[in-house]
């Protein structure tokens, strides 16, 4: 099976979603923002601090072309797709999810967050205008799974059910 690569605005339950999923489907769960934590020895914030975004999004291609391309599920940090080689490469190598969840629920869930250094301290219209900079890359993906008020069992179910049609 090709990779599963999961995408979507921050806080729209990639990570929550990745792990059951590959439960489920009895596979290695592999998070790129995870993958860069250990290839650079500092967290997120971090990375940022020090060198940068431009830096921390070269750092993303890098890690995506080191991944595995099959039997996996890779979980994305949510400006992934910013670059239009990412997107390329995770629809050439696999099927790529977007998970999508109404803005104010995501609000809610990263506005307090200091790992989230694009979106702590950032207000509702802040977060609202940087979804909006990123949704046609989001959309430009295999299939779209909203995760608004569901349950992960809810959700993990209807993507492997869409993974087989």
């Amino acid at each position: 099976m090709k990779a599963i690569y999961l995408t979507g605005f921050m806080g729209a339950g990639k990570t929550t979603i990745g792990e059951k999923l590959a439960e489920k489907l009895n596979l290695p769960v592999l998070d790129t923002d995870q993958e860069i934590i250990k290839k650079r020895n500092m967290s997120i914030k971090e990375i940022f601090e020090k060198y940068g975004e431009t830096f921390f999004r070269q750092s993303e291609t890098e890690i995506l072309k080191e991944l595995p391309t099959k039997d996996v599920i890779i979980t994305t940090g949510g400006g992934i797709v910013i670059t239009a080689e990412n997107r390329n490469w995770m629809k050439t190598q696999g099927t790529v999810v977007l998970l999508h969840a109404d803005l104010n629920i995501i609000y809610e869930r990263v506005h307090y967050d200091s790992n989230r250094p694009l979106a702590s301290k950032k207000t509702k219209e802040e977060l609202i205008d940087l979804y909006q900079s990123r949704v046609t890359f989001y959309k430009d993906c295999s299939l779209e799974v909203d995760t608004s008020n569901k349950k992960i069992d809810e959700i993990v179910d209807e993507i492997i059910s869409r993974l087989k049609e």
